[in-house]
């Protein structure tokens, strides 16, 4: 990628937001018309949990091919493929008259998203190369995060109110169409220096693992053991084949020694509790405000904002603290937040008083806001700059995969505690064991963000980067530096 000017810089990382703010926008306003939808196609908890994880799924599936793809054949062309696709299928979701069809419609727009958002930080992490310059930059990118979560719930409560539930997918279409008009004109084409073969083997493994969880996790409530078994078998020998396999391709799908570096694995596994809990959060809150509290999709909307400021002004500052002091300390914050919010509702049932509702959304809030420039930061740091498109891809899958999961056990757990009762008599008890795996999510992110921030786990970086540089990829970029 040749140099650019600073203003350059910081238009590529305006535009690569809007993606960020697309994607974001439409996962925010959809949580909010839920019920809308569930009463428009007569949908069981188990279709809301579909019409989410169809999304994700399909995401998490391909984000690591995407990355290796556009550092194959180059980000820009990558980038502009998927704002394409993600515009048409969100069209091809307002359309949609069922809700198996409007599943496979979001599948379409998964398929687009992958393209995205990995490609567009592997874009910010080349344009941005000093370690503190692209700390802040993932710090706004972070940001963005906050006023999709702001600017979602409201924009999709007044969509809801006012047009429809259909009409949340309307909003894509001219953030699109601005992104792409300003990606043709002002992004810069760049590429690995080197193609990296593709592993089509590898990719039918991560989509055989990823599926058949999801499915397994989802339709145990309703299934039985009998039919979500032999799932959870197959995802099982995904996982061992994926494991035997990878380590004997010379370029595979994932690269496994990644993992040998203590804040990448870390990050991985921050991203995967963090975006649990987030889906989960959010599954649960939308649910109770509109079915239990009986709010329409705006006033829930509204509702969200003492979680969604938070998010907004926390993530920037994460940022500044990750490009300064390392990511210890968000990540500790992120932690700690996360699971005094999660007991609020476990133990002391904060969604039936209004005051214990606003402090837990604003704790869920400031740690989210925390967490995820370390998450980022440190998934690209240390890495070749050849591959920062495939360790990118790794973070963001992490996250859609963290995200299915929430969403598949939370909506499980609820399902099987409401059971044939209804929302408002059974909602609060039959939620309280979800709450809690919301409580271990925390925990999880405040102890893995203390082990895998020390400065045995930052020795293990350089290890793993000069491995990853021996033979045909030594000489390529150099590592992006920056403290792990």
């Amino acid at each position: 990628m040749p140099e650019l000017s600073h203003r350059r810089r910081l238009l590529v990382l305006t535009i690569c937001c809007f993606s960020l703010l697309m994607v974001s926008l439409d996962t925010t306003a959809l949580n909010v018309a839920l019920p809308a939808m569930q009463r428009g196609l007569d949908a069981s908890t188990a279709g809301l949990q579909w019409s989410i994880d169809a999304y994700t799924l399909v995401l998490a599936s391909l984000l690591m091919l995407s990355g290796s793809t556009a550092d194959r054949i180059g980000r820009k062309k990558v980038f502009l493929t998927g704002l394409v696709l993600f515009a048409a299928g969100s069209l091809l979701c307002s359309l949609a008259p069922s809700l198996e069809l409007l599943v496979v419609f979001r599948m379409v727009q998964a398929v687009g998203g992958s393209m995205l958002n990995p490609v567009a930080m592997s874009i910010i992490t080349n344009t941005f190369t000093d370690p503190r310059g692209r700390a802040r930059a993932i710090g706004v990118w972070g940001a963005v995060i906050g006023i999709s979560m702001a600017a979602g719930p409201l924009v999709g409560g007044l969509l809801v109110e006012s047009v429809g539930w259909r009409s949340i997918f309307w909003v894509n279409l001219p953030i699109g169409l601005a992104a792409l008009l300003l990606t043709l004109r002002f992004v810069p084409e760049s590429r690995a220096p080197r193609a990296r073969r593709p592993d089509p083997v590898g990719q039918v493994l991560v989509i055989v693992l990823f599926g058949s969880l999801t499915y397994a996790i989802i339709e145990a409530p309703e299934s039985g053991p009998a039919t979500v078994l032999p799932f959870a078998a197959i995802a099982l020998a995904g996982l061992l084949g994926l494991l035997w396999y990878e380590p004997r391709r010379d370029e595979p799908l994932i690269d496994l020694r990644f993992f040998r570096s203590v804040p990448f694995s870390g990050a991985t596994l921050v991203a995967i509790c963090a975006f649990a809990g987030l889906g989960g959060f959010l599954f649960l809150s939308t649910l109770y405000l509109q079915n239990v509290r009986g709010l329409d999709a705006l006033h829930a909307g509204l509702w969200m904002l003492p979680m969604a400021v938070p998010m907004f002004l926390c993530a920037p500052l994460s940022g500044r603290l990750v490009g300064t002091r390392g990511p210890r300390l968000p990540l500790l914050v992120a932690g700690a937040t996360m699971t005094v919010s999660g007991v609020l509702f476990a133990a002391f049932e904060a969604e039936t008083s209004d005051g214990t509702l606003f402090l837990g959304y604003v704790l869920f809030g400031i740690g989210f806001g925390f967490v995820n420039a370390p998450i980022t930061n440190t998934a690209v740091s240390g890495m070749p700059r050849a591959q920062a498109g495939l360790a990118a891809a790794v973070a963001s899958t992490s996250r859609q995969l963290g995200q299915t999961l929430g969403v598949a056990v939370i909506g499980a757990v609820l399902a099987s505690g409401i059971g044939a009762g209804s929302y408002r008599g059974s909602f609060v008890a039959a939620a309280v064991p979800g709450w809690w795996i919301l409580v271990g999510c925390g925990v999880l992110v405040l102890v893995l963000g203390a082990v895998s921030s020390g400065a045995w786990a930052r020795r293990s970086v350089e290890r793993v980067a000069s491995d990853l540089e021996v033979g045909e990829v030594r000489g390529a970029e150099p590592r992006v530096g920056s403290r792990a």
